[in-house]
């Protein structure tokens, strides 16, 4: 069994509740349908009632069994506009303006995985990330241990190997200090989603000295903020990625790093790094690419890539059911 069928499995072991804001989308009610009928979550559709039973009819999913969330006929709609006002209401957000966006399926998706009416929000096959992140981060908020939401991408390899990568999708360049957390949340999901130990690599150009700029140093840096935070995990750097995943390799270049030659967990110094190296890998060498999953939310929400499939949308769904649990 792969890391895709024994998350699939494990979703379907714990039902979760997952609500999905895109709900006239062909692929978002083809991937609600499927994930109904295998039982793997309880899906959710949120948005327009008639418009999404006629973009069901249109692309022949059926939605029967879905329920459907109208967020102008829901009976929780003042009780919603009533919370964002007073989330908001330091930034200048008056009742009329709660009331526009709670107008908004994606806004109205995030604050039921808040109201715990449901357990997770999976968008972005029409949204922007930048729209899914906004309004994640009002509304959902970041988990107390964290400052910053970023992203990995599960990266299952042909043989079935599975590898973390992170941050690809969110953060452009982050500092040290965002970059240890990171490195913290990317083991973190690493481990909740595999059920593997991680071993996490903080990239860069050089290994343990081997070159020295002040791109480097924001990766040493980083490396021993993530290990005096957490120093039950596995965590070594700077290192190239030869020496993180090559034992002989890391031989020569890291001998004695607990880390190197080991890596599952691979955490890039900035967002151009990391997103080219996942597309390399899944383009290259024929990875499934499994994201941007985002982390360091108080509660999981999740992104998805645009040109995405209504199989990917049903494998986050599932990532983010296990990530609930």
């Amino acid at each position: 069994m792969n890391v895709i069928e024994e998350i699939q499995k494990r979703a379907s072991e714990n039902l979760k509740q997952i609500v999905f804001p895109e709900s006239t989308d062909e692929r978002v009610l083809h991937a609600a349908e499927q994930l109904y009928e295998k039982k793997l979550v309880i899906p959710v559709l949120i948005g327009d009632e008639g418009q999404t039973l006629a973009a069901a009819e249109k692309v022949k999913a059926d939605i029967s069994g879905i329920q459907i969330i109208d967020p102008l006929k829901d009976s929780r709609r003042k009780e919603y506009i009533q919370r964002y006002y007073q989330k908001r209401k330091h930034k200048g957000v008056d009742l009329i303006k709660a009331e526009m966006v709670m107008q908004h399926p994606l806004f109205y998706a995030a604050m039921a995985v808040h109201d715990g009416r449901a357990d997770a929000s999976v968008a972005g096959c029409v949204e922007t990330t930048s729209n899914v992140l906004r309004a994640a981060i009002q509304i959902i908020g970041t988990a107390e241990e964290f400052s910053v939401v970023s992203s990995t991408f599960l990266m299952v390899l042909k043989d079935g190997t599975p590898l973390t990568y992170g941050d690809c999708g969110v953060v452009p360049d982050p500092d040290e200090q965002q970059l240890a957390e990171i490195a913290i949340a990317s083991a973190e999901s690493h481990k909740k989603l595999t059920g593997q130990k991680p071993v996490v690599a903080l990239l860069s150009f050089s290994t343990k000295g081997s070159a020295e700029h002040a791109l480097v140093d924001k990766v040493r840096k980083a490396t021993q903020i993530a290990q005096n935070r957490r120093p039950d995990l596995l965590i070594d750097g700077e290192m190239q990625a030869d020496a993180a995943l090559v034992p002989y390799v890391a031989n020569k270049k890291a001998p004695g790093s607990l880390v190197a030659g080991k890596a599952n967990v691979l955490i890039f110094p900035d967002l151009n790094a990391g997103n080219i190296a996942y597309k390399l890998t899944e383009r290259v060498a024929g990875a499934t690419a499994l994201g941007p999953l985002l982390q360091g939310l108080a509660k999981p929400a999740n992104d998805l890539s645009r040109g995405c499939k209504a199989e990917d949308i049903v494998n986050v769904a599932c990532i983010c059911s296990v990530k609930a649990n």
